[in-house]
This record gives structure tokens, C-alpha cells and sequence, in this order.
């Protein structure tokens, strides 16, 4: 396998691209002058630096050192820690806040439960959000602002794949949302 090959399978694994955007890609750059790929190359590298994930809701945001491993969503008291709203990935979690209608906290997935997968656990943060709805469900009000869990969201999309992953949530989280009197909204 060349090179061409090589970075073609590398760009074949971003979402969306098939094998001839991918050679597309690699033919695009081999177009360009020596200091674009090296520009391209060195913000790659300050993206793996700069951007982390929040280590409650699991989206990637931009470090701020004043905060520590919270995204500024999940360390704003502004948000209503009433509602949870859970979301297959972050581009998902960026329309919804774009649209300023909803504000309360997320929760990224991390992709969506394939309908004939036999290991979903590895697919998806279904045990992280588990726990996190524990938390959320025991906060007291005066509790640093945080109000108790009493919704949850799931925004998933309108696809077999999305309607499948609804179903999986609702039955791994039904136990904790039942014995603790949280409506499920999709």
C-alpha cells in the first residue's frame, strides 16, 4: 500500500466519506503548496491540544484554564439541572444550542446503538449515563445550584438506527428513571 492509498484509508474513517471523496482529499492536497500541509498538519496538532472533553456530559470544548475538566455548559449554574438532554454526538449538541430553545444540561452518547450489534455497552456511554442520572437525581436544590433531575430528553435521529438506540436507553435507564419518578421525553 502507497501513500496515496494510506492516507486514503485515513480519510475513508472521517463520517461521510466514501472511498472517492477520500482520493479526492489526498489528490487535493498533493495540489497544494508544501506550507499548506504543513499548516494543516500543525493545527491538527494544537486541536489534540487545545480541545478536551467535558468529564460530565462528554462533549469536546476548548480548555479554559479557569475551569477544570467542565465544559462552560456543565459549569454554568445558568443551566437547569432539571432537564437532561441526551444526544448522539456533539455537532447534535451544537444545533440544539444554536437554536437557544432549550437550556438545560446534555449528555453525549457517543454514536447511536447499531440494531444488530450484540456488544452495545462498546458503543455507546450507556453505564456513564447511568451514573450520571444517579447524581443528578440525588442533587438537593441548595446543592450548589443544582436542581434535581426531574426530565429527560432523548434526541435522537428520526431512522431506524435512531428509534433503536431510543428503545435501548429508555430499557437500560428505566429502573433509576422509575424508582425515582423522572419523565422520559423523546
Amino acid at each position: 500500500m502507497d501513500i496515496i492509498d494510506k492516507l486514503t484509508e485515513v480519510f475513508k474513517e472521517f463520517p461521510g466519506i466514501g472511498e472517492r471523496q477520500a482520493r479526492r482529499f489526498v489528490y487535493f492536497l498533493m495540489s497544494r503548496t508544501p506550507a499548506y500541509g504543513e499548516n494543516l498538519s500543525s493545527l491538527i496538532s494544537e486541536l489534540k491540544k487545545e480541545v478536551t472533553q467535558c468529564t460530565e456530559c462528554f462533549r469536546f470544548f476548548i480548555v479554559n484554564r479557569k475551569q477544570d475538566r467542565l465544559c462552560d455548559i456543565c459549569g454554568s449554574s445558568n443551566a437547569d439541572s432539571s432537564i437532561l438532554m441526551i444526544v448522539e454526538k456533539d455537532s447534535d449538541l451544537e444545533s440544539v444550542k444554536k437554536s437557544r430553545v432549550y437550556n438545560g444540561k446534555y449528555f453525549v452518547l457517543g454514536g447511536l446503538v447499531p440494531i444488530v450489534e450484540k456488544n452495545t455497552k462498546s458503543r455507546v456511554r450507556i453505564e456513564e449515563l447511568k451514573e450520571k442520572i444517579q447524581r443528578g437525581s440525588e442533587a438537593r436544590p441548595n446543592m450548589l445550584g443544582l436542581a434535581s433531575l426531574k426530565e429527560i430528553i432523548l434526541a435522537f435521529s428520526l431512522s431506524p438506527q435512531g428509534d433503536h438506540t431510543d428503545t435501548y436507553v429508555r430499557e437500560q435507564i428505566k429502573e433509576i428513571t422509575e424508582k425515582r419518578n423522572i419523565r422520559v421525553s423523546s
